[in-house]
């Protein structure tokens, strides 16, 4: 291969990286959707994998012979290893090792394997350490982001390296059978959640840690113990302070899922925890962190799945309402959020500006088997990949108001296996001010086909009936209205109702005895809110009345300003939004007198 890179700076948007039957390549970002000539392309079907660095500087892959790595933003080839058989490979967060991965195997007489990941030097080039690792799953080493403590699962305990050196364990984390666990990301005090699942009636539960805290009774920041785990999912937030537990047991024992049984969990390092209470039963199929760390989304529910925003006391924010749906993915800077729906559902998408709970586009990427946001926070990528699916390869690049930028389908006799972006470190992108306006494209677009219901032959000659097989729920904001602290629940609905109907009949029952007071309609042209001067007697009342009337004034000022077209500021906005519930206590007081 001829390694003559052109001697230029990182791209201004990143690189696309291409694996299937037709080789590996690398294709320019938005605009321009070229092949790169950074890369020259790797034919031939041997390429198993590749891998970008942190930073997206350092691109290395495996082409069946060797693991070769490549400096993207500058000329020529690093380094080049003897791996015929690596399938896994990994750089640290500071590029200074490269981790591999290849099958254990053992000897037909039953002696012990050779080790079978490698940890190199990715400056000089030479093994710094070889270990076995039996499994391929989690297989790789954990890093903190300065790179100080390094990590390994080792017999079911936690075997912690500091400063790169391999050859002393620095610190060990043992507790009785220590199945996973998760460093938190950012800069020190490095903290780390492990799982210890449970036996003989004993609970599973998840512990947080402050490295190198690890002895004693009380080392422990948070404790959460659960029975219903079999596995767990551990998500740390962006600036670690909490982290969200998915627990999941394989069989459901009531038969309602299919999927077993899903609950979850959120710890805080501060030692709070709490069962995060899912308002619709059956599966969880995701759970995200916003990169802000104040809240997560969470996808849940038997189908149409629900989709709610929680913060950090665990109370919902905003409800998505329900939709075919089992996937969420923030954007980089997480202003956007995408619910999407793959795998056995059709592809919709739903694109939110969380900022403001806006639906930006509805986009549908059919058969899609991957999506991705790209780096810049603006683009999008969604890929129909083998294995998962044999026909129809191919990969699109959306801009997130909907729009098709890009289009690339392999032909029928090829495959694509890998698609994804070149990656780059946060705050290189910066934030763009949301766009509700599709963006235009020269990609035509495709409106997908929609498969009409089967209608049994007695019923096609007949008007077509609206009938659903469940409601659908429509998207609401769930923080607090004015006066009241959570949203109300379906009995207390129930109740409040049933409390006006009441009202209501008690004050027509009082205007049939005395006639004369019954009140007379008001004026179209007088607003709802003018109510005659009466008094109760009690001076309390009388002032509650008086100031509630006073408030109502000056929405009804705000009112008229922003009809006057006057740009009104968020607490007037909030103000205006009070004014029902300010008149429904207005309406109270006035009843009583």
């Amino acid at each position: 291969m001829d390694f003559s890179f052109r001697d230029k700076m990182a791209p201004s948007t990143p690189l696309l990286t291409v694996r299937g039957s037709e080789g590996l390549y690398m294709v320019n970002g938005p605009p321009h959707f070229t092949e790169s000539t950074l890369f020259p392309r790797e034919s031939g079907k041997n390429c198993k994998v590749y891998t970008f660095s942190k930073d997206g500087t350092l691109f290395a892959w495996g082409n069946g012979e060797k693991i070769n790595i490549i400096n993207v933003t500058n000329k020529g080839l690093r380094h080049s290893f003897d791996l015929p058989k690596a399938v896994c490979l990994e750089f640290s967060p500071k590029n200074t090792v490269l981790a591999t991965w290849q099958p254990y195997t053992t000897s037909k007489d039953g002696t012990a394997g050779v080790p079978n990941l490698q940890l190199y030097d990715v400056k000089t080039g030479t093994c710094l350490k070889s270990f076995i690792q039996k499994k391929m799953q989690n297989w790789c080493p954990s890093w903190s982001e300065d790179e100080t403590i390094c990590a390994r699962n080792v017999n079911n305990e936690v075997h912690f390296f500091e400063n790169n050196n391999f050859n002393t364990i620095a610190n060990k984390l043992h507790l009785q059978k220590i199945n996973d666990f998760v460093l938190s990301p950012g800069p020190q005090p490095y903290k780390v959640a492990v799982y210890v699942p449970g036996s003989k009636g004993a609970p599973s539960f998840v512990r947080l840690y402050q490295y190198p805290n690890f002895d004693g009774p009380h080392a422990a920041l948070a404790n959460k113990s659960f029975f219903k785990a079999d596995k767990v999912t551990m998500l740390w937030n962006k600036k670690a302070t909490a982290v969200l537990v998915i627990a999941s047991t394989d069989v459901d024992k009531t038969g309602a899922s299919y999927y077993g049984e899903q609950t979850l969990h959120y710890i805080a390092v501060n030692g709070e925890s709490a069962v995060v209470q899912l308002p619709k039963n059956g599966p969880i199929y995701d759970v995200v962190w916003n990169s802000s760390s104040t809240e997560f989304c969470a996808v849940y529910g038997f189908m149409p799945a629900k989709a709610t925003i929680f913060n950090l006391k665990c109370d919902p924010v905003f409800d998505f309402g329900t939709g075919p749906r089992n996937a969420a993915y923030y954007s980089p800077h997480g202003h956007i959020l995408v619910l999407a729906g793959f795998g056995n559902l059709r592809g919709q998408m739903e694109v939110w500006d969380v900022k403001n709970y806006k639906l930006i586009s509805k986009p549908v990427a059919s058969d899609s088997t991957y999506f991705a946001w790209c780096p810049d926070g603006e683009h999008i990528l969604t890929a129909t990949c083998a294995p998962r699916l044999r026909v129809n390869n191919g990969y699109k690049i959306w801009h997130y108001t909907g729009s098709v930028l890009h289009k690339h389908d392999v032909p029928s006799n090829a495959e694509l296996w890998q698609v994804s972006w070149q990656p780059f470190l946060d705050g290189i992108f910066p934030a763009k001010t949301i766009t509700y306006q599709a963006v235009p494209s020269d990609v035509p677009s495709e409106e997908p086909k929609v498969a009409t219901a089967y209608r049994p032959p007695a019923l096609r000659n007949k008007p077509i009936t609206n009938s659903k097989l469940h409601e659908e729920e429509p998207p609401q904001n769930m923080k607090p209205q004015a006066g009241n602290d959570k949203p109300l629940s379906k009995t207390a609905l129930k109740n409040q109702r049933k409390h006006e109907a009441k009202k209501a009949a008690k004050q027509e029952a009082r205007n049939e005895k005395s006639p004369d007071l019954a009140p007379t309609p008001a004026p179209q042209s007088t607003p709802r809110n003018t109510i005659s001067q009466s008094t109760s007697g009690d001076p309390e009342v009388d002032k509650k009345i008086k100031n509630l009337k006073k408030k109502l004034k000056a929405i009804e000022q705000l009112k008229e300003q922003a009809a006057a077209g006057k740009q009104l500021e968020k607490n007037q906005l909030e103000k205006i939004q009070k004014e029902k519930a300010l008149l429904q206590e207005l309406e109270d007081l006035e009843l009583g007198i």
